[in-house]
């Protein structure tokens, strides 16, 4: 797995406190265990590119393909946060209630967004991966996306990144920027990670509601 610069920050501080442990003559041995930190998630969304990236303590974890915004409901752009994460969440729109299964519109999983409306999910229009073909959400195949809430959770970060740069470039060893088929965007800021309801609306025109 290889560093991201940009992301690997914590790691990087670490390191140097380390090296300043090695060079001390005496070292104090604390008084009470040192609890273990938890990794440093986030997960980088090139828009552009139609890809995401799981970077776990400055380390690229996975990479997936995934479905954007379409034109006229394109996905936002800016830093989030995952607010809500819902195991195969039941799906209600216009008075029809969809039921977890394979017809269901936002797959087995729900991460939600601190935006109103915007997650990452999946879909039942498996051949929507890697097109602009969602009203804004991030669309993973089945296989991917269960396999990613496995392995993130409530506070990671969300970047949602517009149009390629050198960073976005190098983490998914892409050509420079602008190489790419270029989406419309909309820039959005988010606030802190809220508590979220036990249903809330989907950019893809529906409540999603937790099926305990």
């Amino acid at each position: 797995m290889k560093a991201i610069s940009k992301w690997a920050t914590a790691a990087s501080a670490a390191a140097v406190l380390a090296v300043q442990a090695i060079g001390q003559q005496a070292v104090e041995i604390p008084t009470a265990p040192v609890e273990p930190t938890s990794p440093k998630r986030v997960i980088v969304v090139s828009l552009e590119d139609r890809k995401l990236a799981l970077v776990e303590d400055g380390q690229v974890k996975k990479i997936y393909t995934v479905a954007i915004g379409k034109p006229s409901t394109p996905s936002p752009v800016g830093t989030f946060a995952i607010a809500r994460r819902v195991k195969n969440p039941t799906y209600s729109h216009n008075g029809t209630t969809i039921q977890p299964g394979p017809t269901n519109p936002v797959g087995t999983r729900w991460m939600g967004l601190n935006l109103k409306g915007y997650g990452i999910h999946g879909t039942n229009e498996p051949k929507s991966i890697g097109k602009a073909a969602s009203h804004g959400c991030i669309r993973m195949a089945k296989k991917d996306l269960e396999e990613m809430y496995a392995m993130v959770s409530v506070g990671d970060t969300v970047e949602l990144v517009g149009q390629r740069n050198e960073e976005t470039a190098q983490l998914f060893d892409l050509q420079k920027p602008g190489a790419g088929t270029q989406e419309p965007v909309v820039t959005a800021s988010a606030a802190p990670v809220p508590s979220m309801p036990a249903t809330e609306a989907s950019s893809d025109g529906a409540a999603v509601t937790a099926n305990q």
